[in-house]
């Protein structure tokens, strides 16, 4: 891996979610409403579509935990109504 992409991976890491989203959510607007050059505005989609990816992955993340939580829950209710006498 290279460095750049160590140190994007580790950047990216210590956003939050919410961070992240709300970057996107500028972004979005100052595309829309400042008209910025065609260089700033490549920048910002650039930026912007690495945000996507960050907020993408930190859901699929969630939701396999909620999964895994989910199971565990499930597992344990069937578990306690076994007996031993059947």
């Amino acid at each position: 891996m290279s460095k750049k992409n160590e140190q994007s991976q580790s950047k990216s890491s210590d956003v939050s979610f919410e961070k992240s989203l709300k970057r996107l959510e500028e972004i979005v607007a100052e595309m829309e409403n400042a008209d910025p050059d065609l260089d700033k505005a490549l920048s910002l989609f650039s930026e912007g579509v690495e945000l996507v990816k960050l907020c993408s992955s930190k859901l699929n993340d969630t939701k396999n935990k909620i999964e895994v939580l989910i199971e565990e829950t499930e597992i344990m209710r069937k578990e306690q109504f076994k007996t031993d006498g059947n």
